[in-house]
């Protein structure tokens, strides 16, 4: 019996632990956002095109192309400038950074999502500026 009551609490013990990969990904997005002043001017900015944007909860889902050969060895991050702009409601410039070193003439369409949980600001929204979009859209949280 006692065997029995052991291997039940091991058997729970060993399916109640979970993984916390939460320095990885948070929040189920793909990549976190980098807030620094440093990087959101010296960061690679090869070129690329911006063709939508959308947020769902705390990620923020980019839809991009640029030329390539498959987009593997692509480096990218969504940089924060590191300063609010105070307004009616509150802004934040942020760009997305690609270091592309692929020397091939096809065109790459990649979507990734970033944690933005940590642009947030006093009050319940902020603006974010896409700087190499020309666009902007609302975070509401």
């Amino acid at each position: 019996m006692n065997k029995i009551l052991i291997l039940l609490i091991l058997g729970i013990a060993l399916f109640s632990c979970s993984s916390d990969d939460t320095n990885e990904k948070q929040n189920n997005c793909d990549l976190k956002t980098i807030i620094s002043t440093e990087d959101y001017i010296e960061a690679p900015s090869n070129f690329l095109t911006i063709n939508s944007l959308e947020i769902n909860n705390n990620c923020l889902k980019v839809n991009f192309s640029a030329g390539g050969c498959n987009g593997d060895t692509w480096e990218v991050k969504l940089i924060d400038s590191g300063e609010i702009l105070e307004s009616g409601i509150p802004q934040r410039n942020v760009r997305l950074s690609l270091k592309n070193e692929e020397l091939c003439e096809a065109y790459i369409t990649k979507e990734l999502t970033f944690d933005i949980s940590n642009l947030k600001v006093n009050g319940n929204k902020v603006q974010l500026n896409i700087e190499n979009s020309g666009e902007s859209i609302l975070y509401e949280y």
